[in-house]
């Protein structure tokens, strides 16, 4: 994985044996003032062990081999009493912040298209005491509204402040809270409203406007819209009955509510805290019911992963709060004193899309020290910086390869590199504010090479989470200083891990040196199973002699010496070829996707043929590059369409292929370039960028059989 470079061989050893001194000088005054020592020793130590010698058995940290973490504090079994007691506890501190836009103006782009821009003020505050008063007004409101105690609710919105002061509200009057991506199509919308019945739905102006006006006749239970952003303009088709209220309004009539009024039915561990609609990648979206004794000891276990959390750090909440990661991750800073400031996708960095150029985007602003990412965002980075790498000079260009090999080596062993840290790194340090100290990557898998960019240029820890949203976002967290790359850690103190063989795959738990199978998570973040669906429940989940509740994931995982768990493949992306050979498409992405040559991939494969073929979004600089030195002129869309680029570009995959060790059968032999990027707006991919499969096999079905004709 280290990056090449072009130097003369007489001056690079000349450069090595300035840094074996530099090392030797520095090593032991480092060695003693870092506290390294005990960092490197917690790396080599065993992190997880089985409960017993039996094949097969559950993997539990060793921090709980006895008993299994259910709770972040003593007493507080339920999430209105968890957010009770860090109010009590962080009073008047900061909790939820938000940038004032200051300016919006239209951009007129060189090809016509109209982009709007912000410019973004500084961010203004709630404390714990204004957030907690605001949900408790806003419960009451809803009560008023008529909402009961354990009754769904809807919520339908951005990632912002109100969304969390919405959701404590649902928490402390238990009222089932329905949560739905901002990004769903039209149909699973209101399926999910539909399914679950929902009378009321929380909402933003926009979406209200772009996505519910489609639909809103489809859910005929539906009798409240609540905006959180004050109301729209009134369109003449809107179904009688249906009431529109602000956020405001609503929390105005729960203040004026009689003070000698009934108060809420608060809710028990077992009662359900949420119904989260999957993003659907393998169809229609799913209702899991997450309760709140699921919830607090998911996020029980991931705040054990995190040291010294608490009043100095500062989160950058922009991952959609509908998806299981940003939702726990939120709340395990909401109970523990943290800083919470909102963002998105569109003006997360200064270069983001709605960030008018030379204004500052939300991380320069915020400054944040912990943050979530989804794979595909890391791996943005990582092209747009090492195009950034390849555009300087030569000696620039040797000297940030040198450092970073360099300090590549160093973290392997388990030291720091300070100075490159300062010198070299400071700068790339900066793109996410500069204060990083922990990046916590979840919802897919993170490839090796992203993961030791990220640890290298932004020098922090990269933190690889696995867990699903029928397990509370719970399963596994890689330990601050195992800076082993591609795997995702121990199991979390709230929940046991164990191995199923898989006969079809060729997966047992007696294999040596590592046992493998599919993984099933057992513990008490683990929930009740899918809404109104009991078939897909019993199929997904099961109870063994103990009563413990085991979640049958379908994903293949292997456990390393150490107690640490990697994932190895997935059930549902292994297909048999007519030949007999078995293909897992998410390997083959994964060997192909960080090609700079390739911004998305989806490979394809069919039972009834013998070959791999695969649909490409290849990133437009570099494709018009290759299309340059190979003489081809054209538009973006005939350059895609060109039959020619597509064997050069097949080329370029095939080499990497191989580099990678992939099987010949695994090798894509036919490809279709994508000109359009596949993005959650497209239907082609979910909010964390996870393929949809179905929906890219119909979208290309034409492309699949001219491929296979």
């Amino acid at each position: 994985m280290k990056l090449k470079h072009n130097i003369n061989p007489v001056l690079l050893q000349l450069i090595n044996f300035i840094i074996l001194m530099y090392t030797l000088v520095t090593y032991i005054p480092w060695y003693i003032l870092s506290g390294s020592k005990q960092a490197i020793e917690k790396a080599k130590q065993v992190k997880a062990r089985p409960v017993n010698n039996k094949a097969g058995g559950a993997y539990r940290s060793v921090n709980s081999l006895h008993c299994l973490a259910s709770v972040l504090y003593p007493g507080c079994d339920t999430l209105d009493k968890v957010f009770k007691y860090a109010k009590a506890k962080f009073k008047d501190k900061k909790l939820l912040g938000t940038r004032e836009i200051l300016k919006e103006e239209d951009e007129i782009q060189p090809s016509g298209k109209v982009f709007k821009k912000v410019i973004l003020g500084k961010y203004t505050w709630l404390s714990y005491e204004d957030v907690y008063i605001k949900a408790v007004n806003f419960g009451n409101g809803l009560a008023v509204l008529g909402q009961q105690p354990k009754t769904n609710i809807a919520i339908f919105c951005e990632t912002r402040a109100e969304w969390m002061i919405a959701a404590q509200a649902c928490f402390m009057c238990n009222y089932q809270l329905v949560t739905l991506y901002a990004t769903l199509g039209g149909p699973a919308i209101v399926h999910g409203l539909n399914e679950t019945e929902v009378t009321t739905i929380i909402t933003s102006k926009e979406l209200m406007q772009t996505k519910l006006k489609e639909i809103v006749s489809q859910v005929p239970l539906l009798r409240h819209i609540i905006t959180v952003d004050g109301k729209p303009t009134m369109w003449s088709e809107f179904p009688k009955g249906v009431i529109v209220h602000t956020m405001a309004s609503v929390q105005a009539m729960g203040a004026k509510a009689d003070a000698g009024h009934k108060q809420p039915s608060r809710p028990v561990p077992s009662d359900i805290a949420v119904i989260m609609y999957t993003s659907g990648s393998t169809g229609i979206p799913k209702g899991v019911m997450i309760s709140h004794c699921n919830i607090i000891a998911g996020i029980t276990g991931m705040a054990e992963r995190i040291p010294n959390l608490g009043e100095k750090d500062i989160y950058i909440g922009y991952l959609p709060l509908a998806h299981v990661l940003e939702l726990s991750a939120e709340l395990v800073c909401l109970s523990h004193g943290c800083r919470i400031g909102y963002s998105s996708p569109q003006t997360l960095a200064d270069q983001s899309s709605k960030i008018k150029k030379g204004s500052k985007g939300d991380v320069t602003t915020l400054k944040p020290t912990l943050m979530a990412a989804v794979p595909e965002i890391m791996d943005r980075i990582y092209k747009n910086v090492m195009n950034k790498v390849n555009e300087m000079t030569s000696f620039q260009r040797n000297l940030f390869i040198l450092a970073y090999n360099y300090k590549m080596e160093q973290i392997s062993k388990g030291y720091t590199t300070p100075l490159c840290d300062s010198l070299i790194f400071r700068k790339v340090r900066m793109l996410l504010g500069g204060k990083i100290r922990i990046l916590l990557c979840g919802g897919a898998p993170l490839s090796a090479a992203t993961q030791r960019f990220m640890n290298i240029c932004f020098c922090c820890p990269v933190g690889q989470g696995y867990g699903l949203t029928e397990s509370a976002g719970a399963g596994t967290i890689t330990e601050v200083w195992d800076y082993t790359t591609g795997r995702v850690g121990a199991p979390l103190v709230c929940c046991e891990i164990k191995l199923m063989n898989w006969e079809e795959g060729g997966y047992y738990n007696t294999d040596k040196p590592y046992p493998r199978g599919e993984i099933l998570i057992g513990g008490q973040n683990v929930t009740a199973g899918y809404y109104k669906n009991e078939a897909r429940t019993k199929k997904d989940f099961t109870v063994d002699e103990n009563g413990q509740r085991w979640l049958h994931t379908g994903d293949i995982g292997e456990f390393h010496h150490d107690g640490c768990l990697k994932i190895i493949d997935r059930k549902k992306d292994l297909v048999k070829l007519q030949a007999g050979e078995y293909v897992s498409l998410g390997k083959v992405e994964a060997a192909l996707k960080n090609l700079p040559l390739v911004d998305n991939i989806c490979v394809y494969a069919s039972s009834f043929h013998s070959y791999v073929i695969g649909f490409v979004v290849p990133n437009q600089k570099e494709l018009a590059e290759l299309a340059r030195k190979k003489g081809f002129k054209g538009t973006w869309e005939e350059i895609c369409n060109s039959p020619e680029m597509e064997k050069e570009v097949l080329k370029v995959l095939a080499e990497a292929a191989m580099a990678a060790n992939l099987e010949k059968f695994e090798i894509p032999v036919k490809i279709r370039l994508s000109p359009d990027p596949w993005t959650p707006e497209t239907g082609l991919v979910t909010d964390a960028f996870k393929l949809k499969r179905k929906e890219l096999t119909a979208y290309y079905q034409m492309d699949i059989d001219r491929m296979y004709g």
